[in-house]
């Protein structure tokens, strides 16, 4: 941020803490002005059978995945409302819609999110506000979440393929923040593939997962790391993870798929044009034969 001449100011906050969110988001206008864009992404999880998590457990990945989103939300538009303007993005996911197996925590939170979000958008809009608020659905994602959620599992936890690098979520987020009059972006085609299949077939996506869910979500080797549900596992005074995780050799630098979720009216033109073009070959082509 340097470099590209900004000044960052971190600020470590458990966002399960409404109050500490407040005073997070007060800094950062005591700091810089008014804020322009808020972005909720904080989340932890457990990669286990439901069976196997226990109620503290649970309550902790909602606290944070869930209300998390709830407290930086109500954060930003206690400073956003007054000024009638500013952007919320939720960062959301394909299991925001469809929920897997031995996510069952992180799940519920994510489709928690996904009706709180359209709550509050149609309560904006039925005000008039300035305010927007949009939702990124993202695919699997190479980062470190998979080196420290609280795994159960005799393998290592892995993202369901095929796996996006970061820069790819980072793009779609930088996009929808300057551009939150749509109420969603899906970024990558299993985002798409996995909603659309959810929407059509949930039933035969049940029986699907039931088959794959396990293995495709675990590596044979044995796993030790540590667990970020309760404390950072990185921190000043411990491991810097960095932004990529481990599964740099097989993830996809970009989402086709991205620039479609962002250019939806000029495909449907496009496929318009394309179509009524074929149709008018067709009508030249009989015409010649006759």
């Amino acid at each position: 941020m340097r470099s590209a001449g900004g000044e960052p100011l971190v600020i470590g906050v458990d966002v399960s803490d409404a109050k500490a969110v407040d005073d997070a988001a007060q800094q950062v206008v005591d700091t810089f002005g008014p804020i322009d864009v808020w972005v909720n992404n904080a989340f932890t999880g457990v990669f286990a059978p439901f069976t196997e998590i226990g109620p503290d457990e649970f309550r902790r990945v909602t606290e944070v995945t869930y209300l998390g989103y709830v407290f930086g939300t109500r954060a930003a538009l206690h400073h956003m409302l007054p000024r009638d303007r500013g952007t919320i993005v939720q960062v959301g996911s394909a299991l925001a819609y469809r929920g897997i197996p031995l996510q069952s925590a992180y799940c519920g939170a994510k489709h928690a999110i996904q009706g709180f979000n359209e709550s509050l958008r149609c309560e904006l809009l039925h005000t008039r506000s300035g305010v927007r608020t949009t939702m990124v659905q993202l695919p699997a994602v190479n980062t470190p979440q998979f080196e420290w959620v609280l795994n159960r599992m005799r393998g290592r936890a892995r993202p369901v393929a095929p796996v996006y690098q970061p820069e790819v979520a980072a793009r779609a987020i930088v996009y929808a923040a300057s551009h939150a009059g749509r109420r969603e972006y899906w970024v990558g085609a299993s985002t798409a593939a996995t909603l659309l299949a959810n929407a059509v077939v949930p039933g035969l996506l049940d029986r699907y997962l039931a088959r794959t869910g396990f293995s495709s979500q675990q590596d044979e080797e044995r796993h030790d790391e540590p667990a970020n549900l309760w404390a950072p596992a990185d921190g000043p005074q411990g491991h810097d993870f960095g932004a990529h995780g481990r599964f740099d050799d097989e993830a996809v630098h970009d989402s086709p798929q991205q620039w479609v979720s962002r250019n939806r009216r000029r495909m449907g033109a496009a496929l318009t044009v394309g179509a009524a073009g074929a149709l008018a070959a067709r009508k030249l082509a009989g015409q010649a034969r006759r």
